[in-house]
């Protein structure tokens, strides 16, 4: 081919190579991708509950018999996401089960279960002090903290037919509590979380109600200690779990994960996701191992669902996956600035940096191929 025809052709191919090059550097430096899962280093023993604190996540085992799921020793397992391993803690002074766990200012409340005992555990000294005890005993909750508060909604006082609409706040800085109002359908058994200083309630039993298994948000204001409802979960599980995002490296939301579905023994897969923001529910990519009754923690925007059961059983089996989801939108490269909505599946940083070079190095054979013939 003369060189005058040539030259036109590499220019082009060159002009090709440079553009995707630059739009693989873009997309990466503004990237963002997620909605998968990926199993981590499996829980050593069944927990009564789990909850992250400065970047690591505490199981507090308990003892006794739950679900027929045994728990050992009142053990306490600290897990490290960034080495994917556990270490065993100083154990929980007091035997106990069915309790709801919270973390608040850097320390470990264990409160509830039959007794209603409040223990806090701090994870800097590796101790263990008793506190107030709640003032109605109960079980099957969950336990929220909204500045420095940490709120016990609902539960079981007993066995069946005792469960109740209660809100107990305990103040961590006076060990003191109070009582508010009361949430409008009591629930066993929910899935809950935070967001902008308001307590998201999701499903649960109402077993005064039919049907007993709710699709119910119920958000509880905590600055105005008023009840309203959002709209309902597409699909009604109990005994779920959640977590809520906190939009700086993932958007702000919560999710429900697993739960039991409605009128069923096996446990479910669904990945449920409530926008706070305007009310409103998708579904993301569904958890690898079905169950229910398992414990949800957040760490750096990224959600770790441990334990539970994957269907009623009678044997004691369990399941002691360990599986971390990594949330829609979630940024690979945190922005320190504001910046437009990110770019879906993001180039890799070592496919754009090979990119970059091969464009260098063809860039260098064409003027190389192109002067030897010009000299000719």
């Amino acid at each position: 081919m003369p060189e005058t025809r040539l030259f036109p052709f590499l220019l082009a191919a060159l002009l090709v190579l440079f553009s995707l090059s630059t739009m693989q550097v873009s997309q990466s430096e503004n990237g963002a991708t997620g909605d998968f899962w990926v199993s981590k280093t499996s829980m050593p023993l069944h927990s009564g509950g789990i909850v992250g604190v400065n970047g690591k996540i505490y199981a507090i085992a308990g003892s006794g018999d739950y679900a027929n799921v045994s728990y050992v020793n009142n053990a306490v397992l600290e897990y490290d996401p960034a080495l994917d391993a556990w270490t065993a803690k100083q154990p929980m002074p007091a035997k106990r089960s069915r309790f709801a766990v919270a973390a608040c200012q850097n320390r470990i409340y264990v409160i509830g279960g039959p007794d209603g005992m409040n223990q806090v555990y701090d994870p800097v000294t590796d101790t263990w002090e008793n506190k107030t005890s709640m003032p109605t005993p109960r079980e099957q909750l969950e336990a929220n903290v909204v500045n420095g508060k940490i709120y016990l909604i609902g539960g079981r006082t007993g066995g069946q037919y005792t469960t109740v609409a209660l809100n107990e706040v305990y103040d961590s800085v006076t060990d003191s509590w109070t009582t508010q109002t009361p949430m409008p359908y009591p629930v066993v058994q929910y899935a809950s979380a935070v967001v902008d200083d308001k307590i998201y309630i999701m499903g649960g039993q109402d077993e005064f109600s039919s049907p007993m298994n709710l699709d119910l948000v119920q958000i509880y204001d905590t600055e105005s200690d008023t009840w309203n409802l959002g709209t309902p979960m597409p699909a009604i599980v109990w005994q779920a779990a959640a977590g809520a995002t906190s939009g700086e490296i993932a958007p702000k939301r919560i999710y429900v994960i697993g739960g039991l579905p409605d009128k069923s023994v096996d446990g479910t897969d669904t990945n449920q996701i409530y926008n706070t923001e305007n009310d409103s529910w998708t579904t993301g990519a569904s958890m690898p191992t079905a169950r229910f009754q398992l414990h949800v923690a957040v760490v750096d925007d990224k959600i770790y669902a441990m334990d539970g059961l994957p269907y009623f059983n009678f044997e004691g089996i369990g399941s002691k996956e360990n599986e971390q989801y990594t949330p829609i939108g979630y940024k690979t490269i945190p922005q320190q600035s504001p910046t437009p909505e990110p770019h879906s599946d993001p180039f890799p940083t070592t496919l754009v940096t090979i990119a970059s070079v091969a464009t260098i190095a063809v860039v260098g054979v064409v003027l190389l191929v192109y002067f030897k013939k010009r000299k000719h």
